[in-house]
């Protein structure tokens, strides 16, 4: 197969535990680009934290961001989709508010914050970034006048009371949202029947590249709707089971570079 696409998830995928990118794996990327092979960065991360890991790639990457709500290639936004106000302010006040805990709210280049904790200090780190803290009401107000909304909510928290609040939202099951868990301690929120699936197909439609002809690559469940679109795709060596159990090849962990070892296996 000619493959034209290859579609990476970036946390523990390209980017190994510490936050690094491998050598091999740079050198596995920049020659699957230098064949003519488009490469996109899928990730629930925000642009800026998106930006970080094209620019050590050191490649142009299609980027899709806030879990497959922002697509961007360069300066064209190649798809946007919005949670409404009222979305968001019922997720603060029945979930985020009365777990007590922050809610994270992010519209293309922006991200917003009810409050501020440890979870939100790490992340800020990570992407290099700080947040505007907000208002909730204020800012969904303000939203609603403008007629726009955010593009992904997110919750973290300890692992066990991830799973408590996605339990909660689960029994919960708003029509208007669908949700997973891009790690053990997070919960990403989205608009209905947006993923990162739904932008590996939009990209390919705007390239004029078949699905059969990509590649896509992944460890969480955030991954499962690009791994099944994808013509191939692979999970990686520390990916969740169900994941493993969709892939039609499970390669290294991301500490042994295995991006660059499922590239090589299927362009090699």
């Amino acid at each position: 197969m000619n493959y034209k696409l290859i579609c990476l998830d970036i946390d523990g995928t390209v980017l190994t535990d510490g936050k690094k990118v491998m050598p091999e794996v740079k050198q596995a990327v920049r020659e699957a680009s230098d064949m003519g092979i488009q490469i996109a960065l899928a990730s629930g991360r925000m642009p800026a934290g998106v930006d970080l890991v094209e620019k050590e790639l050191g490649v142009q990457c299609v980027k899709i961001c806030n879990a497959g709500t922002y697509v961007v290639l360069g300066d064209q936004r190649i798809s946007a989709r919005y949670l409404l106000p009222h979305t968001m302010l019922t997720v603060y006040q029945e979930i985020a508010d009365k777990n007590q805990v922050p809610l994270w709210i992010f519209q293309e280049r922006k991200w917003f914050v009810s409050s501020m904790d440890r979870y939100i200090e790490r992340e800020m780190e990570i992407v290099q970034y700080r947040p505007e803290m907000v208002d909730i009401n204020k800012l969904a107000d303000q939203w609603e006048k403008e007629k726009t909304g955010p593009n992904k909510l997110l919750i973290a928290a300890a692992p066990e009371k991830v799973q408590a609040i996605y339990g909660q939202m689960k029994q919960q099951a708003l029509p208007e949202i669908d949700l997973a868990c891009s790690s053990e301690s997070l919960i990403e929120i989205f608009p209905k029947g947006v993923s990162k699936g739904t932008a590996l197909i939009r990209i390919c439609e705007k390239l004029n590249i078949s699905l059969e002809e990509t590649i896509a690559i992944g460890d969480q469940e955030l991954d499962l709707p690009m791994i099944e679109a994808a013509g191939v795709g692979i999970a990686m060596g520390n990916a969740i089971e169900e994941l493993k159990q969709k892939a039609s090849y499970i390669t290294k962990t991301n500490n042994e570079a295995g991006v660059a070892h499922a590239i090589w296996h299927y362009l090699k």
